[in-house]
């Protein structure tokens, strides 16, 4: 099973693989806060736990949820693979190109298709992720599966992609 070994042998993965990596914390990063904020209006309070439950990457830096340290480490590990994704993906684009698919094409709230195909790929290294640690069935749990669908098509997200048969099917 995973524990903390697993979880910092991970990082040094990661910090080799993207120098300049680094961890902050969402809460010690004003810009981080306001992000939060505006989700919070743009999204008409429907994305309100920004700071609380998700983390975040940008460029090269993940920006780590005020509920991280609870999180188990296979939590913390699969979600760490889910974000090395998402480096990754601001490696291959562009830091610029990157933020102005990610936030704007073709619409920043309710058909935002470069953010759900960039989510998309994070998610299923993801699950993969968890298929591997935590066997098929977990995977296939359909508390998981809702957890995913909503992700996409609900608030947390900006209603990336609404089309929630799409999702379901993917």
């Amino acid at each position: 099973m995973i524990d903390e070994s697993h979880v910092a042998r991970l990082l040094d993965n990661i910090k080799t693989e993207f120098p300049g990596f680094r961890l902050v914390y969402k809460s010690d990063s004003a810009v981080q806060r306001a992000i939060g904020l505006a989700l919070a209006i743009l999204t008409g309070g429907g994305q309100r736990v920004y700071l609380e439950k998700y983390v975040t990457t940008i460029g090269r830096t993940i920006y780590l949820n005020r509920g991280w340290d609870a999180r188990t480490a296979v939590d913390r590990y699969v979600t760490l693979c889910h974000e090395r994704v998402h480096l990754r993906q601001f490696r291959r684009y562009g830091l610029v190109p990157m933020a102005l698919a990610y936030l704007l094409l073709p619409l920043p709230i309710g058909l935002a298709w470069c953010r759900a195909r960039l989510e998309w790929e994070a998610y299923a290294e993801g699950l993969r992720v968890a298929r591997d640690l935590l066997g098929e069935a977990h995977v296939r749990d359909p508390a998981v599966r809702a957890g995913i669908v909503g992700q996409f098509t609900g608030p947390a997200y900006g209603w990336m992609w609404p089309f929630r048969s799409a999702v379901e099917r993917w």
